[in-house]
């Protein structure tokens, strides 16, 4: 049931979730208890010892609760509130970076793909991983080793059957337990258990051999070569088989980063790293409590073993919650409506417990050997990002009191122009935040206004980009960065001023490394061995290259088909001769005799039949 009060004795001795409110109904914290009643009373106390408590209750009006059958539902119906809500009170995890995954559908006949977004959809998902190309070198070696099949829609043999990529179960050519077969022998190698499927093949093929079936044997000798050498890559191997994912946190009391190793069969299988947004205040155990509800709470795989430098709170609870989803592939189920009543947390999705099954997780604080020397090194890795961080605020706090501006910059969005002679013009906008580039904020525009132009290219590109954001009301950065001096400065101010937006804005220009500011007339130069300068520089330079990259695209893709190549005479290089010095087609078409001899490579007689060859068009 949910149900809202102000008083804490009206509360039932039940297990559950509260929800602490604002005036107005904004969830400043969430929690789970064991005993509503008892654990919310706490929070009344007249000498609260903890000062975010404190700070907590001056703003409380009101609470929501719902009642669980057991604690450990009450534990995954918090986690799942505070993915949802992210109160401002609660210790929150920042995972916002989008790692990719590899998926293994949920199909009849599943496919092998790379995903950036993880669902509860019944499909199997390994990662996350930090290097998409690892991650796709990876898929290239797999997919022709276990041939799983490529395409969406299964309407016939297609090109991959014909070279032995696909055993085209569209057509019936493998049957549903031969195909999943190899299905199972993927997720084997993705969960770190690879001499498992070596082993297994090796028995195949040695199977196939006795049966005088010499074509399959061949070809499982091939995919035990391929899966030799996908196994040499691994960078780290210890000499006994683990099954852990070893995590450490690093505070300094502003910044908290929280890093996880994934071990499989005794080797690393990668590194994440995650900020923690609340938790300055916390302790160590606090926090790792907190990281580990949210982090497992998704479709991620769940070792055997959870390594921590202290030991957390609510241990055996967890431990049964994680050993409940190793047990189920699909461990989620829904409370009713009628459970939630009318409010807005009928959507979270809890999970069925209590199945009887004893735990088979682990979570364990070594003391000493090898996992005690590994738990140091995920350690020291989480103070070495926590400095990195320290060393990206303080750059940015430096910039903040350089350039004046109201807000630290924690969120820079940088534009570039690129064009030749006008032609192709395109505009970029990269995005950093905290620092960092944000990939997948960045925007590419082709633009309209006739050039060469820069300053209407430029408020083209700014007007597009903010009138955006502000229609969608969504914040508008803390600073907006164009390539550029004064005038493309000029133009910035006077979109963002029309447009009513209070923000940060700069040009900086290439050449003398000049930051120019509104209303100081003269151009600031920052010390060259600044970190700020330094940021500002990988912004405006990484902007340049999204937009000279999407440029090229753009002409590339006119070369690939031109009239140009009907010409004899004309090859690749002169093709690109000629583009590169007229711009476009166009003006090819209506130049002279004289004006295409001036191009590289074309001599007279060339330039006379280019100028013949475009006659009729332009008559």
């Amino acid at each position: 049931m949910r149900s809202t009060i102000s008083n804490p004795n009206d509360l039932p001795e039940k297990p559950g979730v509260y929800l602490l409110k604002d005036v107005q109904d904004e969830i400043l914290y969430v929690g789970k208890a064991k005993s509503l009643k008892k654990r919310v009373k706490s929070y009344f106390k007249e000498d609260l010892e903890d000062p975010k408590t404190r700070v907590l209750m001056r703003h409380f009006h009101h609470l929501d609760y719902l009642v669980t059958d057991t604690e450990k539902e009450a534990l995954i119906l918090e986690s799942n509130l505070i993915k949802k809500h992210l109160p401002r009170y609660n210790i929150r995890l920042k995972d916002d970076k989008r790692y990719p995954y590899l998926q293994i559908t949920s199909d009849d006949y599943p496919r092998l793909l790379i995903t950036r977004n993880v669902r509860d959809d019944g499909s199997h998902y390994y990662g996350p991983f930090t290097d998409v190309t690892s991650v796709r070198n990876l898929l290239k070696l797999l997919k022709p080793v276990f041939q799983l099949r490529d395409c969406k829609r299964m309407d016939g043999p297609c090109l991959n059957y014909q070279i032995d990529l696909c055993p085209a179960p569209c057509s019936g050519q493998v049957t549903r337990e031969e195909y999943h077969e190899n299905v199972e022998k993927v997720k084997l190698f993705l969960e770190g258990r690879q001499k498992e499927v070596m082993d297994l093949l090796q028995k195949e093929m040695e199977q196939a051999a006795q049966n005088h079936d010499y074509e399959k044997a061949v070809v499982i000798r091939d995919q035990l070569f391929s899966l030799g050498e996908v196994m040499e890559k691994q960078k780290m191997e210890f000499n006994r088989n683990l099954d852990q994912d070893v995590i450490a946190t690093s505070n300094d009391g502003e910044v908290v980063v929280v890093v996880v190793f994934r071990v499989r069969n005794g080797k690393i299988m990668g590194k994440d790293d995650f900020l923690m947004e609340g938790a300055q205040e916390n302790s160590p155990p606090e926090i790792l409590t907190a990281f580990i509800k949210q982090y497992y709470s998704g479709p991620r795989q769940v070792p055997a073993e959870i390594l921590l430098p202290v030991m957390i709170e609510d241990r055996q609870l967890i431990e049964k919650w994680l050993s409940d989803k190793i047990y189920s592939d699909k461990n989620y189920g829904d409370y009713s409506d009628e459970d939630y009543g009318d409010g807005d947390e009928k959507d979270v999705i809890i999970g069925e417990y209590d199945n009887g099954n004893p735990p088979v997780v682990e979570i364990r604080v070594p003391e000493e050997g090898l996992e005690y020397r590994l738990v140091q090194m995920v350690t020291k890795n989480s103070s070495i990002i926590l400095n990195h961080h320290k060393q990206a605020r303080g750059a940015l706090l430096d910039l903040k009191t350089y350039l004046k501006i109201p807000r630290i910059p924690r969120r820079i969005e940088a534009f570039d122009i690129s064009n030749l002679a006008g032609k192709n013009a395109v505009a970029s906008m990269v995005v950093f935040e905290d620092g960092k580039p944000s990939k997948k904020n960045y925007r590419k525009y082709k633009l309209e206004t006739p050039g060469p132009d820069d300053y209407a290219m430029m408020q083209e590109v700014l007007r597009r980009r903010y009138e955006k954001l502000v229609d969608k009301g969504e914040t508008p950065p803390d600073l907006v960065v164009v390539d550029g001096g004064r005038g493309q400065l000029n133009v910035a101010t006077d979109v963002l001023n029309s447009l009513g937006i209070k923000t940060g804005v700069i040009g900086l220009a290439k050449e003398f490394e000049q930051v120019f500011i509104p209303e100081v007339a003269i151009p600031l130069i920052l010390p060259s061995t600044s970190p700020a300068l330094h940021i500002l520089q990988r912004v405006r330079d990484e902007a340049h290259r999204f937009a000279v990259k999407y440029h090229k695209n753009l002409r590339n893709r006119d070369l690939q088909s031109s009239p140009l190549d009907e010409i004899p005479g004309i090859g690749p290089k002169r093709k690109m001769n000629l583009m590169r010095h007229f711009g476009d087609l166009e003006t090819i078409k209506n130049a002279t005799v004289d004006e295409i001899f001036e191009v590289k490579s074309i001599n007279r007689n060339l330039a006379i039949k280019i100028h013949g060859f475009f006659l009729p068009i332009k008559d």
